[in-house]
């Protein structure tokens, strides 16, 4: 077969999303699942979530690797398990699933991550397909080609797959955030069937807020700014369902937010006060007395919860009583909003933080491997190597950044609304979703804890950023920002769908 042969049977093939899926599929595959094996060691975070789930570290020097090795094999209990949840985190029912198969093709006393990781790059795999899919929908097969390497070289990279290879939340977030761009995005294509992209978008928006603690205001902010899609079709019982997924995510978000355990709650109070409020103040004992709090806590400034030696217990009912009651996430938000100097140091150092996407605390091989101890793999990871060197690291370039791209996509937004085409307005309150997601992950951590951990904390922001950043340049590629949209029917309203039960 001739090299034009070949050419024309890929492009008729091959279509731009299949050819992104297929080489995230395939470099996340070499990485996660071909010596050396690449990982993420764990930072201490990691019993919150194994122990209830049924899991534990069997490695007798596990210790010893704490932050400078990946390990890939736990043990499974094999009796009852008296440990409850330390948390509830959407994430254990991917370790759930990862456990059946586990125990279905490997073995019933010992966990190997790796199938955890083959979970997630399954799901990971389809979730670029779809965004890819929704950005190059009826393009050239040149231009679609260039989006889907652009996709390539940002999703694959190994600051983000080595997550699967991990028990941190941050997989089911990139995942879950992923799957809503792509939905929101092809609801808004009018591609595939709307039911189906809206159980998507429901699905993994409920699996994202649910993912962790942090996330809680996630589903508050999708069901405000979702309102958008109970417009974009007809018919009652659409409208109805949508209503209701979103009054839905509303509740899992209050109540994400309430369920949180108050050991946790301590935890990050602890810090949002001694790394965040006490840190950059000019007088910490005046910053204490404004907060009720007798002076004498201001010995605990700059301290982490975790130290083993400590000025006073940490879990003392004196500190339960005198320090921890005394505030609360509104009253440090309120104390920011009155000391706009204190917040923007804070912002600028969550800034710092929040373009690194692989925290450069932990290791990504095991220690099998004779790397020095905190290695980090450079594997395919030149996407997160650039952004972390080059992008400028104020929070005033994430202003700039934001009305940039809403300013972008203003005109098409208005153009809509003139016309009336409700589905056409979705895009830009689906890309506003995201920014107003990804500026909750960095405000969430710098108000409920302080610097401790940033660019962990700060996962969901980078995240959104990457997407919206994607969608944006994909857009400027395809001349789609301001020029005409994809050829579609002008919505009509449609009569009530039977439902088959």
């Amino acid at each position: 077969m001739s090299a034009g042969n070949i050419i024309r049977w890929f492009t008729r093939w091959v279509s731009p999303a299949a050819l992104a899926a297929a080489g995230v599929f395939l470099i996340t595959t070499i990485a996660l699942f071909v010596p050396p094996y690449i990982g993420m060691a764990d930072n201490g975070d990691y019993f919150r979530i194994l122990y209830g789930n049924g899991l534990y570290f069997s490695a007798p020097d596990y210790n010893s690797q704490y932050l400078g090795y990946f390990v890939k094999q736990y043990g499974l209990l094999q009796y009852f398990n008296e440990n409850g949840a330390a948390l509830f985190s959407s994430q254990s029912l991917f370790i759930h699933m990862a456990m059946f198969l586990n125990g279905m093709l490997h073995s019933t006393e010992v966990f190997d991550i790796r199938f955890q990781a083959a979970i997630y790059t399954v799901l990971y795999t389809a979730a670029v397909y779809l965004l890819v899919e929704a950005v190059t929908w009826k393009l050239s097969r040149g231009i679609g080609y260039s989006i889907a390497a652009l996709a390539i070289f940002m999703f694959a990279d190994t600051g983000y797959t080595a997550y699967f290879s991990s028990f941190y939340s941050e997989s089911v977030v990139l995942i879950m955030a992923m799957l809503v761009v792509a939905s929101g995005l092809l609801l808004y294509r009018k591609r595939y069937n709307d039911y189906a992209m809206l159980a998507v978008f429901a699905v993994s928006a409920l699996l994202l807020t649910t993912s962790k603690q942090q996330n809680a205001p996630v589903g508050v902010i999708m069901a405000i700014v979702g309102v958008v899609l109970v417009w974009i079709r007809g018919g009652r019982a659409y409208k109805s369902l949508t209503a209701s997924i979103l009054i839905g995510l509303f509740v899992v978000g209050i109540g994400t937010y309430v369920l949180i355990p108050k050991e946790f709650v301590n935890i990050n109070k602890y810090h949002a006060m001694t790394r965040g409020v006490l840190m950059d103040s000019p007088d910490p004992e005046a910053t204490l007395k404004a907060f009720g709090i007798d002076k004498q806590f201001a010995v605990l400034n700059r301290s982490i919860y975790y130290h083993p030696y400590t000025t006073v217990d940490v879990d003392s009912e004196l500190l339960d009583k005198e320090f921890y009651s005394q505030y609360g996430f509104g009253s440090i938000l309120a104390y920011y909003l009155t000391h706009p100097d204190q917040a923007g140091k804070m912002l600028n150092l969550a800034a710092r933080s929040g373009f690194t996407i692989r925290p450069p605390a932990m290791g990504n091989y095991e220690i099998s491997v004779g790397k020095p101890f905190g290695t980090q793999t450079v594997f395919f990871s030149g996407y997160s190597l650039l952004k972390d060197a080059l992008a400028p690291k104020t929070f005033g370039f994430i202003i700039i950044w934001t009305l940039v791209v809403m300013g972008l996509y203003m005109p098409s937004f208005i153009a809509a609304i003139r016309a009336r085409r409700m589905r056409l307005v979705l895009r830009l309150p689906l890309i506003t979703m995201m920014i107003l997601v990804g500026l909750s992950g960095i405000l969430v951590s710098i108000i409920g804890a302080g610097d401790a951990d940033l660019s962990k904390h700060e996962f969901l922001f980078t995240a959104s950023f990457d997407l919206v950043s994607f969608l944006t340049i994909a857009d400027l590629i395809a001349r789609r920002l301001w020029g005409a949209q994809p050829a579609e029917p002008e919505d009509e309203p449609e009569a009530e769908p039977e439902l088959a039960l």
